[in-house]
């Protein structure tokens, strides 16, 4: 058994990144996808209000369908923040929801709303079970 297997989950927790840096990373990303969702959604209503009569919601219209796609991807990865937000405040940030172990501080520097450390974001049976779970709903 190697030295981190030994260690408890009580032990992981207090490695955990905490602080005010971390908070000011998600917040700032937060902020960003805010303002992006925002200009997708925007952009989707003028889209789909300039189709012509009796087609609306702009179905059918691949450019109106694209830019809806781009919004309801950047809701998921605004909610992706906001869940890395609340395991900050929860005491979770930087621990893989999978085994617990500390993701390494390089990825959460990147992709700070990283959920698994890179052993489990690999694992075929979570991204199976993560898909299926969230019926649709991006796991990362």
């Amino acid at each position: 058994m190697s030295r981190e297997e030994r260690r408890s989950p009580a032990a992981l927790i207090q490695e955990l990144p905490r602080g005010p840096h971390w908070r000011a990373l998600l917040e700032a990303r937060w902020q960003a996808r805010l303002r992006e969702v925002t200009e997708l959604s925007l952009a989707y209503h003028v889209a789909a209000a300039a189709v012509p009569a009796g087609r609306g919601d702009g179905t059918g219209q691949p450019e109106v369908e694209a830019v809806l796609r781009r919004a309801v991807a950047a809701r998921r990865k605004l909610a992706d923040i906001e869940e890395a937000l609340g395991r900050l405040a929860a005491g979770h940030f930087g621990a893989c929801e999978q085994c617990g172990s500390q993701i390494p501080a390089g990825l959460l520097a990147s992709r700070p709303e990283t959920r698994y450390c890179p052993r489990c974001d690999g694992e075929p049976a979570r991204a199976l079970a993560g898909r299926s779970a969230l019926a649709g709903r991006s796991p990362r």
